[in-house]
């Protein structure tokens, strides 16, 4: 099957991760990304103008009840958790941390991978916790596939190791080589 959705969970220097990957995605993408990067709760609406300055696609702060649509960046508010609901749009909580992280990667993966199962790829990129790990196993469950930034090219190995060492992967790469990949999935140009 081929994707109709991106998710994409960082940390500890995830910024620089996060450009490397959008930089070689097309303005024509024909899929949503979401991304949840962890960030204090005082965090301003800055990261969403940072990215947009190095991507041809169009980067939004998401918003509850959004719709999702392809060449769109949707970015987690600071202290927010983003979810993925059923009919295709999106969803913002205040619940609790989850492993003391609001947003939380383990939320967006394991909602995204229930209302997309086959059709989503989930990327866990560097960091410093181990968020992300329990709903890449998810999106592994639900039929979805899973790339991890290769520790040795991760700022903070913590994050892909845990993504690693809870699930098997599809794919292990280089940072500068997601963005790539990345295309050719969606694009149908790569299994």
């Amino acid at each position: 099957m081929r994707p109709t959705l991106v998710a994409i969970g960082t940390s500890l220097g995830g910024f620089n991760a996060l450009l490397s990957v959008l930089k070689a995605l097309p303005a024509d993408l024909p899929v949503p990304v979401l991304i949840v990067q962890h960030r204090g709760p005082a965090s301003d609406g800055g990261l969403v103008d940072l990215l947009q300055r190095y991507t041809s696609l169009r980067v939004v702060e998401a918003e509850d009840k959004t719709p999702l649509v392809p060449a769109t960046v949707f970015v987690a508010p600071a202290d927010y958790h983003l979810l993925v609901e059923e009919l295709g749009s999106l969803a913002l909580s205040t619940e609790g941390p989850v492993r003391s992280a609001r947003p939380s990667i383990d939320v967006l993966f394991e909602t995204a991978a229930d209302a997309y199962g086959p059709a989503l790829i989930g990327v866990l990129l560097t960091g410093a916790s181990a968020d992300g790990a329990h709903g890449l196993a998810r999106v592994k469950a639900r039929g979805g596939r899973a790339i991890v930034q290769d520790p040795a090219t991760a700022e903070c190995a913590t994050m892909p190791a845990a993504g690693l060492a809870a699930t098997a992967v599809d794919y292990i790469l280089p940072l500068e080589r997601i963005g790539d990949h990345l295309v050719s999935l969606v694009e149908g140009t790569r299994a």
